[in-house]
């Protein structure tokens, strides 16, 4: 056999090399053949203490597929090292949510594997016969710890390495869009915050998870492969190496001299952002080395490189990052006077000890405070006032002399002050002559102005004994002090119902009251309009907060009478019930005689109609998070409120985007509110032609099933940047995106919905997955659309999709 490609023979210096390469390139093709188990359709497991009947084991004994218990925490059904004393986990199905002891995993006799609660209620499925149209015969736990469904050609249908959590194994893939995704702590396994993520632009990159991925700041480490790259390979030698499509290698990401056939691999990302390679020596390996996992990959200095981005950092707030004496484990720390928020999870961070400085001008407390000097320190990021260039006692004091300024940070005359939270600490000898000056109250200090009401209170009680006794000695003093607290109780019980007549639905809301005048100023006289609709018109102001002038956006209703005035009350109490990241912030209202408006915080991307209806196509990476962080805002309101919300018009136009493209769900007027002991509710047509679901047409009561159509309809938008309805299209068929997004998915041909977007089309596998999502939710029957919370784990993974019908078939049958 002659070989004309010169790439090979870079790679093929000798022929031992040759016929390994050789090996690896065939390696997909045989390797469903190897020895293992077969698991026969209808078997089951059931989450019980390690006996048989609770995993599966390969042919070897080296790995098992199963419940693996986690003390009392419940079960997780994973695949794991099973030769070993230590039950290392590489792969789990519900990583982010244990099961109980008496949940089972079916095999079923159609080919599905399940995995039930006690009660039998579904939590996880894969269903690979009905996407492939192939039937499974069997699964099995394959000695590499791949765990395959099988058809009756033994060609693989699904394999848990196409689906990787935080661990890829020899011979293991990760192909472009995928990604490892760390575990939340070392004892925690469900989602944490950082993954590496092989780019679909051929780069593979260290970044937080769940963050955009097209935010330049917030990549930690790159292969530096744009536009080359194609695979993560994890060879049999041992080496993991990033290959172009003609499997020539580009980079080398870590090195191995360990063989597969002495010891046991594992490369993981690990849940402080490093990416490492363990080995473990077999019982037949003469190796002098410890029977426990070792660490042969290099350490790196993730406390230097994760100083930018989103979140805080390696580790919590307000704590900082520092290697161990190994230099292989950064540990995370607290400072001086501070403890850890949750002594049992210390990402959460930390926080001070003693009671902060008071802000009340009479009591400064200057004195209360000292400072705490922490060499080769620094909270990378967080400033809020530089000062250049001053001593080191200029900067002290003016921090002491502002009460929001916790630490300054000094370096040859240049001084930097932070306010809470303090994030991207580290302390290193790299962060060279930095001295991070760190404001902690004195000891035996405790605040003026709490003991000032101490003391006040106390001459409170001196005054009222005093005079109780003075007045005691007289009947006729005392007949008087009677009279008098009649007089009181009336004078309060009058005001009483006065206040809550005034505004009764605003109690218990806590936000800043504005008045007309505040308002009319901030917008120089309503005249910057953003956006207007039949009852409300929004315009763009700047607000000082105390600190410092904000950009809000200001919604004010028009001809509040009637229903008007009851969808601005709906709105602020709707939204002080919520509490999200992806829901705007309402800051606060004006409800002055007939001027009824509302103040939000100002979203600098402008709202999701602009952004993919523009002039130009949206990136896919964004496309996707937005799609993402839609879907989770919509399953908080749904189920995470202790008062569940039905938005009731989810369209382009409501979901805004921040200076970060971070999802913000707004307009909550025409939201219907449910109590927990309520699933419907009867109301009128309400949301915008083209998102609205069909019940609202037919006078049924109406669920949150009603935001999951609408979301159906947008996230066909998203997938296909073009609107709902196209008088225009080039062919009649394509006018409704509904009915063609479903004849393109029947047929077979979903990449017509992206023809002209080049980044999709290298995604197509998810671009299918997110249009059969899609088509669930904007059946016709409201019984079979998916809760958002079913369509989050859709989105993310997390559990199977099956093939979906026709919108209308249900209908149609029943007619």
């Amino acid at each position: 056999m002659a070989f004309e490609n010169k790439s090979f023979y870079i790679l093929c210096p000798s022929f031992l090399h040759c016929l390994l390469l050789l090996f690896l390139l065939v390696l997909p093709t045989y390797s469903s053949s190897q020895p293992y188990k077969n698991v026969t359709l209808g078997s089951s497991l059931t989450a019980t203490q390690q006996t048989n009947d609770s995993y599966w084991v390969s042919q070897s004994g080296d790995f098992a597929f199963g419940f693996l218990p986690l003390g009392s925490k419940g079960f997780l059904l994973a695949i794991w090292f099973d030769k070993i004393d230590e039950k290392t986990v590489v792969w789990s199905a519900n990583r982010d949510k244990l099961v109980p002891k008496g949940s089972t995993t079916q095999f079923t006799n159609n080919g599905q594997l399940v995995l039930n609660d006690p009660g039998g209620n579904q939590i996880w499925m894969v269903s690979s016969s009905v996407s492939t149209n192939r039937s499974v015969s069997y699964a099995a736990m394959l000695d590499s710890g791949n765990f395959v469904l099988v058809a009756t050609n033994s060609e693989i249908l699904w394999q848990s390495f196409d689906v990787p959590t935080d661990t890829i194994l020899p011979s293991q893939i990760l192909n472009m869009g995928e990604a490892l995704v760390a575990r939340y702590s070392e004892t925690n396994y469900s989602s944490g915050r950082f993954q590496l993520l092989m780019q679909i632009d051929g780069n593979l990159v260290l970044s937080p998870h769940s963050f955009s991925l097209d935010t330049i700041n917030i990549v930690y480490w790159t292969s530096n492969t744009t536009g080359s790259g194609f695979q993560l390979v994890f060879n049999l030698t041992g080496s993991i190496n990033v290959l172009a499509k003609n499997k020539t290698i580009l980079t080398t990401v870590v090195s191995n001299a360990h063989s597969p056939q002495n010891y046991y691999l594992r490369a993981i990302l690990e849940h402080d952002a490093i990416f490492r390679l363990y080995v473990y020596p077999k019982a037949t390996s003469n190796s002098s080395m410890p029977k426990t996992w070792t660490q042969v990959s290099d350490p790196v200095n993730i406390c230097i490189m994760v100083n930018d981005g989103i979140g805080s950092g390696v580790c919590g707030f307000n704590s900082y990052c520092k290697f161990g004496d190994d230099k292989r484990r950064p540990l995370c720390t607290c400072p001086p006077s501070y403890v850890l928020l949750d002594p049992n999870d210390e990402i959460k961070g930390c926080k001070p000890n003693f009671v902060a400085q008071s802000c009340d001008q009479s009591f400064p407390e200057t004195d209360d405070f000292e400072f705490v000097a922490l060499e080769n320190t620094n909270w990378a990021q967080g400033d809020y006032s530089y000062f250049n260039p001053v001593s080191e006692e200029w900067c002290r004091n003016d921090c002491l002399n502002d009460c929001f300024c916790v630490l300054s940070t000094f370096k040859y005359g240049e001084c930097w002050k932070k306010r809470f939270p303090l994030i991207f600490g580290r302390m290193d000898r790299n962060v060279s002559d930095e001295k991070s000056l760190l404001k902690v109250r004195k000891h035996n200090s405790t605040s003026k102005s709490n003991n000032l009401v101490q003391n006040q209170s106390n001459k409170t009680s001196i005054i009222v004994v005093i005079g109780s006794v003075l007045l005691g000695s007289s009947v006729f003093l005392n007949f008087l002090l009677f009279l008098l607290t009649l007089f009181i109780a009336y004078h309060f019980s009058q005001r009483k119902p006065k206040i809550i007549r005034k505004n009764p639905f605003i109690l218990g809301v806590n936000m800043r009251i504005f008045s007309y005048e505040e308002l009319n100023k901030a917008t120089s006289g309503f005249i910057h309009q953003l956006e207007c609709s039949s009852f409300a018109t929004v315009y763009k102001g700047i607000i000082d907060f105390g600190n410092n002038n904000s950009l809000v956006a200001i919604k004010r209703f028009n001809n509040v009478v009637g229903g008007r005035d009851q969808e601005f009350k709906v709105e602020v109490s709707t939204i002080a019930r919520t509490n999200h990241k992806n829901l705007v912030r309402l800051l606060g209202f004006c409800n002055e005689g007939e001027h009824r408006m509302l103040v939000y915080e100002f979203m600098h991307n402008g709202s999701l109609l602009n952004f993919l209806f523009g002039n130009s196509k949206p990136n896919w990476c964004v496309r996707i998070q937005v799609a993402l962080e839609t879907a989770r805002g919509l399953c908080y309101l749904h189920e995470g409120c202790s008062t569940q919300i039905i938005h009731c018009d989810i369209k382009p136009h409501n979901i805004l985007l921040d200076d970060s493209f971070t999802v913000r769900i707004a307009d909550f007027g025409l939201a219907k509110l449910l109590r927990k002991n309520q699933t419907l509710a009867l109301t009128a047509i309400r949301g915008t032609k083209g998102y609205v679901a069909p019940e609202w047409f037919r006078s049924l009561p109406i669920t949150v099933k009603v935001d999951v159509y609408s979301f159906g309809i947008l996230l066909l938008e998203i997938i296909c940047c073009r609107r709902n309805f196209e008088e225009k299209a080039n062919d009649e068929e394509q006018m409704v995106l509904a009915d063609w997004a479903y004849d393109c998915f029947k047929d077979g041909k979903v990449e017509l919905l992206v023809e002209n977007d080049e980044e999709a089309k290298m995604d197509l596998k998810r671009v299918k997955k997110f249009v059969m999502i899609a088509i669930w939710c904007i059946q016709e029957e409201p019984s079979l659309r998916p809760t958002m919370k079913k369509v989050l784990q859709m989105m993310e993974g997390a559990i199977e999709i099956s093939f979906p019908p026709h919108p209308s078939s249900f209908i149609s049958s029943i007619s």
